[in-house]
């Protein structure tokens, strides 16, 4: 139904990499998200009532929760696709994942509800009722919660949304719920056990566990989440493999949102290169970078002296120095300024996170060291945590 609406509503229905696209399809997902989940809600809340069953009745809340965050997720791809503007130059890509945060805690607040009511039914027991023609309409509901992950799960994929994750992944569990429904009165049918209270309390644990998980995922690009590193790959990749370029660094990503990357980069070249050839050289690698990975470069050029004997001798001694403390540890930006006894040594040394000991522990030792090599050479240290 999806894959038949977006043809004949979303023109070019097949560029996904467009950001129009993109937002069509959010929102297309999440009007049927609203549409089903209310459906769902008043067939099962009819059957709950016919049935005197309260983990039946939670179910069916559950779904109407699932319509409150399917309105939510609709807004949010809305406002994602809302151009930049002078108080967020950025645009609004990070909507989306606030929207999936929402629908995270709406999944979590239904899950806690679900164990109030299954609690009080424990300490209050009340008998179901199983009716055949009850149980034959909730397995057609859970055919459509099958459905609904397929094409939540299904466009996550296509369009990388943690928001349409979060919602296949509710869906899910949706499914799960509802099985347990009906195994819960098929069990009191045939037996004198009364499971439906047991049943709802443990279907709110799970709901719960999977609104947190959803949340932390959710939450974990708002946060500043590590890059992918395919495409750290592909940008050092790019950038090394130019002409003229000797190596690159502090490398910066910043997301906001889909289809919004903004990356930094310092990148080496012989000092003898002329400032108006190491701008031109910049300027061609943004463009590349911004035309085959979609993302905005903003390129430092780093000058590198290669023709001094001291300076190599130098980065040689202070890479072994470095490779004793971690095998990823580097330097970069070294170069030897001023003359006579009037000398400054300076760079930058990269140290992993995992290297436990303090940075100013680090510098020091960096410095006590050099100074028994080159007592009279000034030292200006940086250190990064990569």
């Amino acid at each position: 139904m999806i894959t038949l609406l977006a043809k004949k509503l979303i023109p070019n229905y097949k560029d996904t990499d467009d950001l129009n696209v993109r937002r069509a399809y959010g929102m297309l997902a999440g009007l049927t998200g609203i549409v089903l989940n209310l459906l769902l809600f008043i067939v099962k809340f009819w059957c709950a009532h016919r049935a005197h069953s309260v983990s039946m009745s939670a179910d069916a809340f559950n779904n109407l929760s699932d319509a409150g965050g399917s309105i939510v997720m609709l807004c949010g791809f809305a406002l994602a696709g809302k151009a930049a503007d002078r108080n967020h130059p950025y645009g609004h890509g990070r909507m989306e994942y606030l929207a999936g945060l929402f629908v995270s805690f709406s999944i979590m607040l239904m899950g806690f509800e679900l164990a109030r009511t299954s609690a009080d039914r424990i300490l209050h027991p009340q008998k179901t009722l199983f009716r055949a023609d009850l149980a034959l309409i909730m397995c057609a509901t859970v055919l459509v919660k099958m459905y609904m992950f397929y094409y939540n799960y299904r466009l996550s994929e296509t369009l990388h949304s943690t928001a349409l994750r979060s919602a296949a992944m509710d869906s899910a569990g949706d499914c799960a719920a509802t099985a347990a429904v009906l195994a819960g009165q098929a069990v009191s049918a045939v037996t004198s056990l009364q499971p439906d209270a047991v049943l709802g309390l443990l279907l709110s644990v799970w709901i719960i566990r999977g609104g947190i998980r959803s949340a932390l995922e959710t939450a974990s690009p708002l946060l500043g989440e590590a890059p992918d590193a395919s495409l750290i790959e592909e940008i050092e990749k790019k950038v090394n493999r130019a002409d003229g370029i000797l190596g690159m660094h502090d490398l910066l990503v910043h997301d906001y949102g889909p289809g919004r990357t903004i990356i930094s980069l310092h990148a080496e070249v012989d000092a003898d290169m002329t400032l108006l050839d190491a701008h031109e050289l910049a300027d061609g690698l943004e463009r590349q970078l911004g035309e085959e990975l979609g993302v905005e470069a903003v390129i430092h050029i780093d000058p590198v002296v290669t023709a001094g004997e001291k300076e190599r001798n130098m980065r040689r001694w202070l890479t072994g120095i470095l490779a004793e403390w971690s095998p990823d540890a580097s330097i970069h930006d070294l170069r030897i300024t001023g003359k006579g006894d009037d000398r400054t040594l300076s760079f930058d040394a990269v140290v992993p996170y995992e290297l436990k000991r303090s940075d100013e522990d680090l510098v020091q030792e960096l410095k006590r060291t050099i100074r028994l090599r080159e007592p009279s050479l000034q030292t200006d240290i940086r250190l990064d945590r990569r």
